[in-house]
Formats: C-alpha cells, sequence, structure tokens
C-alpha cells in the first residue's frame, strides 16, 4: 500500500455502487489510477461487463440490484468474496424523480428513498461487517446540494440526500476510529442523468450557469478528485464530513 497521507491507493480493495456511468464511473477510474482494485456495479451485467473489461487492473463485477436490502447485502458481500476484502466503499447509486409534490405516488416516494438513502445503509452496515472486523476501512456516501438547498419538486429526492448527511455523521460517531464515513454533495454535474432533464426540459443549463459562481456545471472527474481525497489516507482524521462540490452553489446568498 502507498504511504498515509500520500492519497496513493495501491492495494486497497473498493466498491463503487451505480459505476457504469456519469460519477461513479469516474470515481471507478479514478480509483483505479491510483492503484486501487475496484468492484464495479450496475442492475446491468452487460454494462458491468463492458467497464471491468475497460479497468482491467484487477477490476471485477459484482452486478445487483440495491433497491432491497437483500439485494444491497448480496452485491457488498459479493466485493470481498471477489476482491478479497474491502477497504474503500463509495455508495454512488441513486435516482431522481423530479414531480409535484401533490401528485407524486408513494410508489415514487418509496423507490427513491429505497435507493438514494436506505440502500446506503444497507450497504455501509454490510460493508462495515467486514471493515469492523479488520479494523481499518472507509465510506463514502454521495450526498447533493439539494440537501441543503432543495429545489422545488424534488421532495423525495432532497429527503433522501439530506438524511445521508445525517446517516453519514452517524456512523462516523459509532464507527470510528476503525471505519471513517463521510460524504461529498455534488452540485449539479455533466452527466446522463442531468442531460437527461435537461433534454426533458426540467433543468435549464444556461440558468445553472449563472446561478452558480463558477458559472459552469462540474465535471464528473472534479467530484471524482474530492471523493478519492476521502476515501484516502490523505483523509486519515477527516470522518463525519460532507464535502460540498458545488462551485460555490451554496455560498450564493453571501456573494
Amino acid at each position: 500500500m502507498g504511504a498515509a497521507g500520500d492519497g496513493d491507493l495501491t492495494g486497497r480493495r473498493a466498491l463503487v455502487t451505480g459505476s457504469t456511468r456519469g460519477i461513479g464511473l469516474a470515481v471507478a477510474e479514478a480509483l483505479a489510477a491510483r492503484g486501487a482494485r475496484v468492484a464495479i456495479n450496475s442492475r446491468d451485467p452487460a454494462a458491468v461487463a463492458e467497464v471491468v473489461a475497460k479497468l482491467g487492473r484487477g477490476a471485477v463485477g459484482v452486478p445487483g440490484d440495491l433497491g432491497s436490502p437483500p439485494g444491497a447485502s448480496r452485491v457488498v458481500e459479493g466485493a470481498p468474496q471477489s476482491l478479497g476484502g474491502l477497504d474503500v466503499l463509495v455508495n454512488n447509486a441513486g435516482m431522481a424523480m423530479p414531480a409535484e409534490s401533490v401528485e407524486l405516488s408513494p410508489a415514487d416516494w418509496q423507490r427513491t428513498i429505497d435507493l438514494d438513502l436506505s440502500a446506503v445503509f444497507y450497504c455501509s452496515q454490510a460493508a462495515a461487517r467486514d471493515m469492523l472486523g479488520r479494523g481499518a476501512g472507509s465510506i463514502v456516501n454521495i450526498s447533493s446540494v439539494q440537501a441543503f438547498t432543495p429545489l422545488a419538486r424534488r421532495v423525495a429526492y432532497a429527503a433522501a440526500k439530506a438524511g445521508v448527511v445525517g446517516l453519514t455523521r452517524s456512523l462516523a460517531a459509532e464507527w470510528a476510529p476503525a471505519v471513517r464515513v463521510n460524504a461529498v454533495a455534488p452540485g449539479y454535474v455533466e452527466t446522463a442523468m442531468v442531460r437527461g432533464l435537461v433534454e426533458a426540459g426540467r433543468v435549464d443549463p444556461e440558468a445553472v450557469a449563472k446561478r452558480t459562481p463558477m458559472r459552469r456545471m462540474a465535471k464528473p472527474e472534479e467530484i471524482a478528485a474530492a471523493l478519492l481525497f476521502l476515501a484516502s489516507d490523505a483523509a486519515s482524521y477527516v470522518t463525519g464530513e460532507t464535502l460540498m462540490v458545488d462551485g460555490g452553489w451554496t455560498s450564493w446568498a453571501a456573494i
């Protein structure tokens, strides 16, 4: 393994949920570039196989749906079996379902909470069983600026991502000093999910750029860089934190 504090991840074993596209793929690529062996996850086995082949370097696939406790447990328990252990878990899988709150169905509310919040807990719980037993590990969750500055018509997503912040702090306090638990809260990122919202007329990219002090959306690689820091020994004394990577979005009122 690399020396503590230098950010090197050689020899580390990492699972990234939802890692066949967008932020998750960028994170998986960044981890592999730093020397980690990476377990790739998606509900689509073919997409998983494609990314594993692209990464090489000892990457493995653990396809599966995280939307239920048994599904999440199977995925996370499969990673240590394939990698020989688990040092890093990145809870990235998620979804957004814009809808008028008065029209949001119970099924759509539950589906969002199940994937964006409950799966984060179930995956963390399963990973911690391996990490706590060895006395070391790092978990990094993906929250959102909408946990702090929510938008209209995003009630389930905002509630789930705010829950991720609280979950992160609680687990960090409980599992220290062996396991560090942190989160990253991105602003708008140039991903397929956001492009879909733009194409559907639900996101105005020009308005987002104007509202963001950095005057643009983030690139997936910029979110991955922040997450890489939290996953590595460079952040060895950081736990329970949520790192905003939002181009100044949440600082808007102060400028």
